[in-house]
């Protein structure tokens, strides 16, 4: 694959994240960012069936959705179990 397809590629992507996803830490709830994730996962599954590669940017992506999914669980835990 050359340097061209992966800028586009890359280019492509982000262009659908940022039209189609909200940013991580604007997310409302749980089920909003799992939704998110489910979406990020099947693109990533899709770009390495179809083009044997995934830009980095989408896994930073990905990290920043589980990061906040991660904190989400941590508070419903805590005011569940701190009381």
């Amino acid at each position: 694959m050359s340097e061209y397809e992966r800028t586009h590629l890359e280019t492509e992507l982000n262009s659908f994240t940022s039209k189609n996803f909200v940013k991580p830490n604007e997310c409302k709830n749980i089920d909003q960012i799992r939704f998110y994730i489910r979406e990020l996962c099947i693109k990533i599954d899709e770009y390495e069936r179809r083009f044997n590669y995934v830009p980095q940017s989408v896994y930073s992506l990905l990290a920043n959705y589980n990061r906040v999914q991660s904190n989400m669980i941590y508070v419903q835990f805590r005011n569940t179990y701190d009381q």
